[in-house]
């Protein structure tokens, strides 16, 4: 495995985007991913390869690095906060919006110790608006979720959707037999009854932030 391959699967084991590490190293948010997909730069500069592998617990040699310049962190060396990517796309909780590129605009941080507590430890999360009114009062027009997109069993749940070309925020509530019913808080809109084959689960809502 070269090191490109080897910076993507160590990011992707610990639930960080390319763009978050890009930052944490003082670069651009584009930086390294033109260096995964493009190879610009040919190689990481010795400061940054020794970031990253000490963020991500990994050898330098591993990111490139000469054997004799191989940097090996301690165990205990390990990032307090996590960048959470937001997306500039929005979640209908409405009629349906037509979902946009999936490009990274800013972040939220969240400290590692609160995303354990909550049971998000290595979650794959990102952030996206809500729009429209059918989760009110629980989710309001404005609000950003964290949406968690590990792929796990399903529950019932607040969860993002693809329902044929729309994006949506519903309760998913399983009716068997490979049938779901997406449900609004806000009983003005009715249930929405599906099958599995047309519906694709995005992610399981797990947190909101909106103003009071």
């Amino acid at each position: 495995m070269d090191a490109r391959e080897t910076l993507l699967e160590a990011a992707r084991a610990r639930g960080e985007s390319l763009a978050a590490l890009s930052r944490m190293i003082g670069r651009n948010g584009t930086y390294l991913q033109q260096y995964v997909t493009k190879g610009s730069p040919k190689k990481l500069e010795e400061e940054d390869r020794h970031k990253l592998a000490t963020f991500l617990g990994i050898s330098e040699s591993d990111l490139g690095a000469p054997q004799d310049k191989s940097y090996i962190p301690a165990p205990r060396v390990r990032a307090e906060w996590i960048d959470v990517p937001r997306l500039a796309i929005d979640a209908s909780a409405g009629p349906g919006a037509t979902p946009a590129e999936e490009a990274e605009f800013d972040a939220f941080r969240f400290s590692r110790r609160w995303l354990a507590e909550h049971g998000l430890d290595g979650a794959q999360l990102s952030s996206i608006r809500v729009v429209g009114d059918s989760m009110e009062p629980l989710l309001r027009e404005g609000d950003e979720v964290l949406v968690d997109r590990r792929d796990q069993p399903f529950r019932d749940g607040i969860h993002v959707v693809r329902l044929d070309d729309s994006l949506l925020v519903k309760r998913v509530a399983s009716r068997g037999a490979g049938q779901f019913s997406l449900l609004s808080q806000n009983l003005a809109y009715p249930p929405i009854q599906v099958s599995a084959e047309d519906l694709q689960i995005v992610g399981r809502v797990v947190w909101k932030s909106g103003r009071v």
